[in-house]
């Protein structure tokens, strides 16, 4: 199980960057005929390298405007402008992109033209981080597998903005101005291929409603979480790394048995209330509590499985797979417990 999760977040990985060259070096390589082949379509406050012709450079230009895109592009950077809109005229030709990097400009959701975005049919990758939205934008593509709206305004989602983008694998809408009231019941809905979620920074005070079912990676830092609903993880079984960092969880708002559940490998509670370590599972392979009010540990107590069970394991056992504990920021004095060591036998950092 864990290794089809990590190949799973390998992959993720892997889509997640795309694989440029250094294009200054096409100057030396090519001769002018060539160049003038490249650069005829080339828009003039652009650079089009013609080693990848696919992509069409245009960041960090002080643009106002989107500039026509040749028909050829499939990967178009506009990032770090001053654009203000996007409208149909630009993308009129250029039916096959597949990448459009808009991060930090000056993009509202009034400037931008109602349904230029659904009519890129082939867009994969759609980055709008670092603008002036107040809303996620729609209509989106349908074959959408990266939505990036990070660091924007954002505090409300248009029912269905999500029901037809069915290949979306990331959303990032961290560090918004998401209120609980925001995300209801079906605001998710459709994302039925969706691995990684990432709500962190806003002002939310509840766990969102509706998770999609196949979500791999949780991220919902920097909140005002204050409780666990009783069986919240049984609804998104595959979670597997799961951040709840910086928010005001307590003891008494985490349900018993609320972490104990088995495809969580990796669950980072640093920054909270807790006075106790919560019941983990033993598949649990990475824990983060430290910064909190724990005063002491008992191995015994917070042990997946009886000492007396673990110790007779042995290190080739099925023992609890636990490798890294961190416990620093609380008011815990070493040394380490010994039935930590015990329980643990797999450990191979603990801070504290």
């Amino acid at each position: 199980m864990a290794l089809k999760v990590y190949t799973s977040l390998l992959l993720l990985f892997l889509v997640n960057s795309v694989w440029t060259r250094t294009v200054r070096q096409v100057y030396d390589e090519l001769d002018p005929e060539h160049w003038s082949h490249y650069t005829s379509e080339c828009p003039r406050e652009c650079f089009c390298p013609p080693s990848f012709p696919n992509a069409l450079y245009c960041d960090n230009k002080g643009l106002k405007e989107i500039p026509a895109i040749p028909a050829r592009i499939w990967y178009l950077y506009l990032q770090n402008n001053l654009i203000e809109s996007i409208s149909e005229k630009p993308f009129v030709n250029a039916t096959h992109l597949r990448w459009i990097n808009l991060n930090k400009n000056k993009i509202t959701n009034s400037g931008i033209e109602s349904g230029v975005l659904s009519k890129l049919k082939r867009l994969l990758y759609l980055f709008l981080e670092d603008n002036e939205l107040e809303e996620v934008p729609a209509p989106l593509p349908a074959g959408l597998e990266q939505l990036r709206l990070a660091r924007n305004k954002i505090s409300r989602i248009p029912e269905g903005v999500f029901s037809n983008l069915e290949n979306l694998t990331m959303l990032d809408l961290h560090q918004n101005s998401l209120l609980d009231s925001a995300l209801q019941s079906d605001t998710f809905q459709g994302l039925n291929n969706l691995m990684q979620l990432n709500i962190a920074k806003n002002s939310l005070k509840k766990m969102p409603l509706s998770i999609p079912a196949n979500t791999l990676q949780l991220f919902l830092d920097n909140n005002s979480i204050e409780v666990i609903p009783e069986n919240y993880f049984s609804a998104i079984p595959k979670v597997t790394f799961l951040r709840l960092n910086y928010n005001k969880l307590s003891d008494d708002g985490i349900p018993p048995n609320g972490f104990n559940v088995s495809s969580i490998l990796d669950l980072q509670l640093s920054h909270n209330q807790l006075t106790k370590i919560p019941p983990i599972n033993a598949r649990l392979e990475h824990l983060h509590l430290d910064h909190n009010r724990i005063k002491s540990v008992n191995g015994s107590q917070i042990c997946p499985v009886s000492i007396a069970v673990a110790e007779d394991y042995g290190f080739y056992g099925n023992i609890p797979r636990l490798r890294y504990l961190r416990l620093d920021g609380n008011e815990i004095q070493p040394p380490i417990p010994l039935d930590i060591m015990i329980c643990f036998q797999l450990l191979q950092a603990v801070v504290i």
